[in-house]
């Protein structure tokens, strides 16, 4: 990759008081923005955030110590000295917004924010890959999506970005609204609406209308990317041009949508995917398994057109698609006789992307008289049907012909029980009692799925998988292991 480039300077004393109606202490300047002192670097300009949980002015001296440039505080804070490097404010989560409004002000950037019920991180990950190639592309690392990440995502987008791209998330109505007013973008991508964290919304069509808040900070005549496929479509697409969007552009299988998929030929590593942008024929390979990513990436080939990007180079590029970590990324676990093959999708799980993972699962191919093994962990924020939501997966396990299913928690205590006897390979009240269970029964050439919701700590059997040997990272080109086709 060659050289690395020096960071660029976010913030100096005065930029950083004026975007926070702070007063500034001393003369600094900080090549990025921490809230939090355990991934805080050296230059880091740190934002002394008020929690549920935690103050992080009880960190303020720490942050110091650590190399911060300076520290956002209160004007009363007595913590650190008086003449300590920074800027004294009146309220920090304000100051926040402030420096994220200031960088979005400045900035000449195209943007484009990115929600969905399933797909959002990925569709991100994968748009500021493509952009990346074609200019200085900001993106918000990992699922930074909420009311501190979105604006300390904002605050660390240099001045020099040519694009930028961020993740919003949401769990109640009136969410997103304000972060995507206060990121202004010039493309809006919803990859799909479901009914996942159903807990605080009585229809999908509420949570259609809370993901729509992200039009309402289009910028005029901005572009909305939608899901052709959704049975929320039109309302989607109606609350955009209520908005103010100059643009719908649609994509999936729907024979009416601008980026068509026309046909897919999947392997267990990855899609080779014929498609119709805008009317043209385009072939791409997309390097991580299953159908959804191949539908995320439809959506992200229609942002990058809305934002300009050369399609020929956009579509090359999804061929080295890796799944971030927990989110269906493959390793390679030499074992006495052999290697296990772990499909870790342990960060997240809703009952579409439980049913997508177990397909994944059910092309994978074993090695010798390795087995197709899946460990589930519960789905959590379901509420009243949860109970059914998780036995209806023993359809999709038995359809994909998966040979031992191995569970964990009081949902899919309820989806073992309804198992033919033959596919339970055990079961047990948390993910750390299951560990020991489901490491005891693999072997030699067994593909195994690790997926549930992260609070029901699925990572934990994830780490004692690759507790047994040296993992590998294995990727998307189908090279040299045995593939089931479709």
């Amino acid at each position: 990759m060659g050289m690395t480039k020096a960071p660029y300077v976010l913030w100096n004393a005065a930029a950083a008081a004026a975007a926070t109606e702070g007063e500034p202490v001393g003369d600094w300047q900080a090549t990025g923005v921490s809230i939090d002192t355990r991934s805080l670097k050296p230059g880091d300009l740190f934002v002394a955030i008020k929690g549920v949980a935690s103050d992080g002015h009880d960190h303020a001296q720490a942050a110091l110590e650590k190399g911060a440039a300076g520290v956002v505080v209160r004007r009363d804070f007595s913590g650190v000295a008086k003449d300590a490097p920074g800027v004294r404010v009146d309220d920090t989560t304000q100051a926040l917004e402030g420096l994220g409004r200031a960088a979005r002000d400045r900035s000449r950037a195209k943007i484009c924010a990115v929600t969905g019920s399933v797909g959002k991180t990925g569709s991100k990950e994968a748009l500021a890959m493509i952009l990346g190639r074609q200019g200085e592309v900001h993106a918000s690392q990992g699922n930074l999506n909420n009311h501190w990440g979105l604006p300390l995502s904002l605050a660390r987008m240099p001045i020099e970005a040519t694009s930028a791209v961020f993740e919003m998330g949401m769990n109640h109505p009136g969410e997103i609204r304000p972060l995507s007013q206060m990121a202004r973008p010039h493309v809006a991508l919803i990859t799909t609406v479901e009914l996942v964290h159903s807990e605080y919304f009585r229809s999908v069509e509420e949570i259609a209308d809370a993901k729509a808040e992200i039009f309402d900070g289009l910028v005029a005549g901005g572009t909305a990317v939608l899901n052709r496929d959704n049975p929320m479509f039109d309302r989607l697409s109606a609350a955009a041009r209520t908005a103010g969007a100059g643009a719908v552009v649609s994509f999936g299988q729907h024979e009416a949508a601008d980026v068509r998929v026309t046909e897919t030929r999947p392997d267990a590593l990855g899609t080779c995917v014929q498609a119709s942008i805008a009317g043209v024929d385009m072939q791409y390979r997309v390097g991580v398994p299953g159908r959804h990513w191949v539908l995320n990436t439809l959506g992200v080939l229609g942002a990058a057109k809305a934002m300009g990007a050369d399609l020929d180079v956009a579509t090359a590029m999804l061929a080295r698609l890796a799944p971030p970590k927990g989110r269906g990324n493959r390793l390679a676990i030499p074992i006495e006789g052999g290697e296990l093959t772990l499909i870790d999708e342990s960060y997240n799980a809703s009952p579409v992307a439980v049913s997508a993972a177990i397909d994944v699962l059910g092309m994978s191919a074993p090695a010798g008289s390795g087995r197709r093994i899946a460990v589930l962990g519960d789905m959590l924020e379901l509420g009243e049907a949860s109970d059914n939501m998780h036995r209806a997966l023993a359809g999709p396990l038995t359809q994909r012909r998966i040979d031992a299913v191995f569970t964990a928690g009081a949902g899919m205590g309820k989806l073992f029980d309804d198992l033919p006897r033959d596919m339970r390979g055990g079961h047990a009240e948390s993910a750390d009692k299951l560990a020991p269970l489901v490491t005891a029964a693999v072997r030699p050439g067994d593909v195994i799925l690790v997926k549930g919701s992260l609070g029901s700590r699925m990572a934990t059997v994830v780490d004692a998988l690759t507790a047994l040997g040296e993992p590998q990272t294995l990727h998307g080109q189908a090279h040299g292991r045995a593939v089931n086709g479709e």
